[in-house]
């Protein structure tokens, strides 16, 4: 699995275009914005973009998914429908958060955990990670080693869970209960700032340092 981060809105959020080196299938994780310059780094790969991909409901990870969906007509995958309630109130988050106005939308298709998503040959497991957002989830690429996390894990910190119907105690269970069981060589791409390894987190991330598993 090939990637390649793409940080966009001024929430530096860390977009993802994702694709199997064989047949040069692509999905783009998360494309909160700026979808002018993904659609230029896609062209630039020479990938086809064939899918959207979704963790959370946010704006700063949703922002750009019905635009580009709309203009490459390819399905939005994702978050769980637990986050419905973020999409349906898009229009809300774009006055809170000071984005341009983004209607509401319904995904393609929600996830659930143990679903499997393709990309050209490459596969992804999805977890459902709920705290940060109800309907969090993680795309997981086993073979790779690779984790696309959102904003549930971050190098050395965690995601908030002031948001309605976030929930810390459910955000530590699926770091520890979801993710580190997923490996310590594993290397996680977070919504923001660098990539780091599950192993560099569960042993020094303030966090969640502490709460390893029995």
């Amino acid at each position: 699995m090939k990637y390649q981060i793409i940080p966009v809105t001024p929430f530096q959020q860390n977009c993802s275009v994702i694709w199997c080196e064989k047949t040069k299938l692509a999905a783009v994780v998360d494309p909160g914005g700026d979808i002018d310059r993904i659609v230029t780094e896609v062209s630039k790969l020479g990938l086809t973009l064939d899918k959207i991909l979704l963790t959370h409901g946010h704006i700063d990870h949703v922002g750009g998914a019905k635009m580009l969906a709309n203009q490459l007509d390819i399905p939005i995958i994702g978050p769980h429908i637990a986050d419905k309630f973020w999409l349906d109130g898009l229009a809300k988050q774009s006055q809170n958060f000071g984005f341009p106005h983004i209607d509401s939308f319904e995904p393609t298709q929600y996830l659930n955990e143990g679903d499997v998503v393709t990309i050209g040959e490459q596969t992804l497991s999805v977890l459902h990670c709920p705290g940060h957002t109800p309907g969090h989830i993680v795309f997981h690429s086993p073979e790779s080693h690779l984790a696309w996390v959102g904003d549930v894990l971050f190098r050395s910190s965690i995601g908030r869970t002031d948001f309605p119907q976030s929930d810390h105690k459910q955000l530590i269970n699926s770091i520890t209960q979801k993710l580190w069981p997923l490996g310590e060589k594993v290397n996680f791409i977070p919504g923001h700032g660098p990539m780091s390894t599950f192993e560099e987190e569960r042993q020094h991330n303030p966090f969640v340092a502490d709460q390893l598993l029995a």
